[in-house]
């Protein structure tokens, strides 16, 4: 199989590529630098050039308070860049993979959210990814719902310092000694990125019904529990994970507080996601260096 990654320098780009170049697959990496999805030249040449079977955009503009102020920005890449790709895509013939997420949900649920659920985006962020998930829909298409993303750029383990994701920079902390402050009013399911860069692969060999799928680790929880459980497998005290709330953070954008996903539809497809704690054990050992 071909695979055009886009978006190959971040975490998840990084995985995915990986992943697929060790299962076999002939695959392009296209950094920023090499496919910009805000220049139609750049898309339509690129993708001409790699002759994809399949497109994995994981580029995305994620600066979700600049976003705020810098609303064109994040609408070039994550909506009207993703336009240009999906018509790329079909013009070649490829499946088009791409990634949205949790934000597009208000986060007033009281049980994990269905792909049947309608969104409601709160923030300029958030409605940039929605508009995204619209673009990408036509030809052969997946859009895959991620969320609270971890493992960064670098090794499996994530031990280099690029793109960090939240737990990341938790790990980073306890391994040091530092106390961390984590969430214990947000609800959320942790997805490692190389759970999402399998789960990515074996849908595509799948081949299931074009359409929206969550991709993210089973179960949810509170990020309070979350950074506990790490503590725990990182062999840290407890005591170094201090509570917070999102009040605390007064952050620009808002961010929906119980955003938990439903993977049941992902399941069903053939593909089912390991539970956040087991994906969370895994990459404390790699992070320690025992596996």
């Amino acid at each position: 199989m071909r695979v055009l990654v886009t978006g190959a320098g971040g975490r998840l780009g990084t995985a995915v590529g990986r992943l697929f170049a060790s299962a076999g697959d002939d695959v392009t990496q296209a950094g920023r630098a090499d496919i910009d999805l805000t220049d139609p030249h750049q898309v339509r040449g690129g993708v001409a050039a790699a002759r994809p079977d399949a497109i994995v955009n994981c580029a995305a503009g994620n600066d979700v308070d600049g976003a705020e102020d810098e609303p064109r920005t994040a609408l070039a890449v994550n909506a009207f860049g993703v336009r240009m790709l999906a018509r790329a895509a079909r013009a070649a013939g490829a499946t088009l993979v791409h990634y949205s997420t949790d934000f597009v949900f208000d986060g007033k649920a009281e049980r994990p959210y269905t792909e049947d659920d309608v969104p409601n985006p709160r923030s300029v962020y958030a409605t940039s990814k929605l508009l995204g998930e619209w673009f990408a829909r036509g030809g052969r298409h997946y859009v895959l719902r991620v969320e609270s993303l971890f493992g960064a750029v670098g090794d499996p383990g994530g031990s280099v310092p690029t793109r960090r994701g939240t737990l990341d920079r938790m790990a980073d902390a306890l391994l040091a000694g530092r106390p961390v402050r984590a969430l214990a009013d947000r609800t959320v399911s942790p997805t490692y990125v190389e759970d999402a860069a399998r789960a990515t692969r074996a849908l595509l060999r799948a081949a299931p019904p074009p359409g929206l799928y969550h991709c993210v680790g089973s179960g949810h929880a509170t990020w309070l529990t979350v950074a506990r459980t790490l503590a725990r497998h990182l062999d840290v005290p407890e005591r170094l994970v201090e509570r917070s709330t999102l009040a605390d953070l007064r952050l620009r954008a808002a961010r929906p507080a119980y955003c938990a996903l439903s993977n049941a539809r992902l399941a069903a497809a053939g593909v089912p996601m390991p539970a956040w704690q087991d994906a969370v054990a895994r990459y404390a050992a790699r992070r320690l260096g025992t596996v």
